[in-house]
């Protein structure tokens, strides 16, 4: 042993001896040194007496801090760490032999002669230690000190702690009776291992990992003679004897050179030619900084996405009971993390948001990647840095923040923009809410060909204030119009999903109930995390909640992804997750976070969704007909089935397009996130692109797989009714006659060539059969005779309304 006593630990075993053996004269101690560790036992018994005998001899189990490392989904690529204490245990045999030779001439060099504790160092503390010097010698061997920390690490309350550390006669003899037990059942290589593994290097680092790592960047099974000395020499006092400060170089040399390698030149470990070799290696003034949390992520792209792990690992209490717990086990487990990104689809996202939009513009262009079925999170990006230092943020756009000085988020920020949480609600995304409205219907019996007439501004019996701009004039009552005006017709769900009629949506929404509607988002995920949408949301005040079909309430890019993701995974609604596998310091695999998905809606009604779903985004609906697109360009882009939604608020204030096949649901969002009642009119051309170039990068090289049809064909054509012939009847009979039957009836306001009297029924559209309440418009004849159709066989209960398929015969 014989070395110094680190600072601060002055006279503690001068303490203990005096206390062991009352006042016993050098002589005698001197003499006791050359008794076996029993005799030193003997001594002990008698100054402790039944206090050093009622002690415990085995340890606590526990396990020392160790970073926890978070990779990507090629179990490769490290994106992150976490750490208390940077730390991560390795093998003796990954050690090289001068690094544990230097530790033992360092600290112990009596260490493979004594049985944990060493009375020639007791003897030397107490004769120096009792004279005038200043350089007061201590007696801890390596096993006593390890003792020492694990007493440390394994304590449960903040006075085990104290007792742990703190400089009394009651730990040092606490410490020598441990360290003779740990001396009895493991092997001088094991103590040394798990010292090693333990020990402060200075610089947050500990054990030879970490330390290796930081000064030297290298292996600790690369480490030379005058490297394995210097960081030897560090453990004594890591702050006195840092090399990165103008005195603690100079004193880290001095004890390298004039202490530990001549200590390992006494012990045989090294030769005189190779101490002086040694004495001539540099010593580093810089050393590695090593990242920490999602502030350091090895590629700043992947920042978002590790946030979000870091976020979701916090809200689980699998991980402990408080937040606290939980970050104390993120930071000092040592775990394995192969989290979901996909670090290809992370780097082409984020190549064509920066195609489209700089990281200073105010707005951002959100995108978040969810594979279907399993909820896996393939990719968070925008078009900001993940980071802290807001320094040259210009200030907010908000007025009100701006006057109180408050930067804006670009082109730095670590706000969680894409998946929620903290002061982050969500962003208003338009009409790609109406798929709620739609699988709402669906699931109370209303078909796929359910008709509505649409009008250009629709009287609602939803209540609002009268001082609104969209209540209608002179009421109370909201009277929602489409984007643009316009839109007025015959609509079924295909039609009026491709056309993303509003006039469609608030009337479907009326007959299906809001409440529905809202409890249909909440299965696929929808937060609701604004207080307002949560009052709206509650039970039993979403009835009046009429405007959630148009997308009035906050959702993140995050949401929507894994909400429309349930429908390609046939209804299965899975929790969106960060995690493919956590695996223990001891190789144990968690099965926490692994897909986690219940049932949200039928497997029928989820196809049938989807297959209207495929309009807006130029694909084919393969039961029934579009009728037209919103963002017509993405199946031809994206080359393979595809289905989605466009969004739009009022005036413009985001933008937003969510496209998807079986592999993959791609929702971006255009928004200003520090303001979002700014006028800035957002644009889909930024947007858009972005969305389905990602996913077609994404599907490249991979087979087309077909969207699946419905077995239930009445979700597609519901319940179909004969409809009356009525030609030639006046337009009172028509109407009465077709209402009689159970039909939804509308007169056109223009006329049409036949044989009938001028003003009466010419026919109607369709004209043979439809869906029970469906739409049946009555056609007004002029009075002229058209010419005659061609000749051949009739095909009874060919609807012509855009939109409406044969129905089943």
């Amino acid at each position: 042993m014989g070395s110094w006593v680190r600072r601060g630990d002055h006279n503690i075993f001068f303490n203990v001896f005096t206390l062991l053996l009352c006042g016993a004269v050098a002589g005698v101690v001197v003499a006791a040194a050359a008794f076996p560790v029993a005799a030193m036992s003997g001594l002990t018994a008698k100054a402790g007496g039944d206090a050093f005998a009622s002690l415990p001899s085995e340890l606590k189990a526990f396990s020392a801090p160790e970073i926890t490392r978070v990779y990507a989904s090629d179990n490769k690529t490290l994106l992150a760490q976490f750490y208390d204490e940077f730390r991560s245990d390795v093998p003796l045999k990954d050690i090289s032999k001068p690094m544990r030779d230097a530790m033992v001439a360092a600290e112990d060099r009596d260490f493979y002669k004594h049985n944990g504790v060493d009375l020639k160092g007791v003897a030397r503390a107490v004769v120096n230690n009792s004279g005038k010097s200043d350089a007061k010698q201590g007696a801890s061997t390596i096993t006593m000190q390890w003792v020492r920390m694990s007493l440390a690490y394994s304590a449960t309350s903040p006075q085990e702690v104290v007792d742990a550390t703190e400089d009394t006669n009651k730990r040092k003899i606490t410490e020598i009776k441990y360290a003779m037990q740990v001396e009895k059942k493991n092997s001088k290589e094991q103590i040394l291992e798990r010292y090693l593994n333990m020990a402060p290097f200075g610089k947050q680092t500990y054990g030879i990992y970490a330390a290796s790592k930081v000064y030297f960047n290298k292996r600790p099974k690369d480490l030379t003679i005058g490297q394995a000395a210097m960081l030897a020499a560090i453990v004594r006092a890591p702050s006195f004897y840092d090399p990165t400060t103008k005195t603690g170089y100079d004193e880290i040399r001095q004890r390298r050179n004039a202490y530990v390698i001549p200590g390992m030149v006494e012990m045989g470990a090294i030769t005189q030619a190779q101490a002086e070799k040694a004495k001539k290696e540099p010593i580093p003034r810089k050393v590695q900084q090593i990242g920490n949390g999602c502030v350091s992520v090895s590629n700043n792209t992947w920042g978002f996405f590790c946030d979000y792990f870091y976020r979701w690992w916090m809200d689980r209490p699998e991980f402990g009971a408080t937040t606290f717990d939980r970050e104390r086990r993120l930071k000092s487990g040592g775990y394995r993390i192969r989290t979901t990104i996909d670090l290809k689809a992370t780097a082409d996202a984020r190549e064509r948001v920066a195609d489209l939009i700089k990281e200073k513009n105010k707005n951002a262009l959100l995108l978040s990647g969810v594979e279907p079925g399993t909820g896996k999170v393939r990719f968070l990006v925008t078009n900001r840095k993940y980071k802290l230092d807001n320094s040259r943020n210009p200030l907010s756009s908000d007025p009100a923040k701006r006057r109180q000085g408050v930067k804006a988020s670009y082109p730095n920020t670590v706000n969680p923009l894409l998946t929620g949480g903290g002061d982050i609600t969500g962003y208003q995304a338009g009409s790609v809410m109406k798929i709620f409205t739609l699988i709402a219907a669906l699931e109370k019996g209303y078909p796929l060909q359910y008709t509505i007439k649409a009008e250009k501004f629709y009287r609602s019996g939803y209540i609002i204030e009268r001082s609104n701009d969209s209540a209608c004039p002179g009421t109370h009552f909201w009277c929602p119009q489409n984007s643009g005006g316009g839109g007025e017709g015959v609509y079924n769900m295909w039609t009026g999903f491709g056309r993303s009629i509003n006039t469609y949506f608030v009337p479907l929404e009326e007959r299906v109930g809001a409440e529905n509607v809202v409890g249909v988002a909440k299965r696929f995920g929808i937060k609701f995390r604004d207080p307002e949408d949560a009052k709206l949301a509650a039970p039993g005040s979403a009835q009046q909640w009429g405007a959630f079909t148009l997308g009035v309430s906050a959702t993140t890019p995050l949401d929507m992804a894994n909400a429309y993701a349930t429908l390609a995974a046939d209804g299965m609604y899975c929790d969106p997750t960060p995690i493919e596998q956590i695996t223990t310091r001891d190789n144990e695999k968690l099965d926490i976070g692994k897909p986690h998905c219940e049932r949200a809606t039928s497997v029928d009604v989820a196809r049938a969704a989807l297959d209207a779903a495929r309009c807006p985004v130029g694909d084919r609906s393969r039961l029934g007909s579009c009728g037209g697109a919103t963002a017509r360009q993405v199946r031809g882009v994206v080359g393979h089935p595809v289905f989605g939604k466009t969004g739009t608020t009022d005036k413009d204030r985001t933008a937003s397009l969510i496209a998807g096949t079986t592999s993959l649901v791609v929702a971006g969002y255009l928004v200003n996130p520090d303001y979002q009642a700014h006028r800035d009119r957002l644009r889909h051309d930024q947007v858009n692109p972005a969305v389905y170039r990602t996913l077609a990068d994404y599907m490249e090289g991979r087979p087309e797989v077909q969207f699946k049809r419905p077995e239930n064909r009445k979700l597609v054509y519901g319940d179909q009714r004969r409809i009356p012939n009525v030609e030639c009847d006046s337009l009172s009979r028509a109407r009465n006659r077709l209402e009689n039957a159970g039909f939804f009836v509308v007169v056109s306001t223009q006329e049409v060539d036949s044989t009938c009297p001028a003003g009466t029924a010419a026919g109607t559209e369709p004209s043979r059969r439809t869906v029970k309440n469906g739409v049946v418009v009555i056609q007004v004849s002029n009075g002229r005779t058209a010419q005659p159709p061609p000749t051949g066989p009739a095909t009874p209960g060919l609807p012509s309304v855009p939109g409406l398929p044969s129905p089943p015969r």
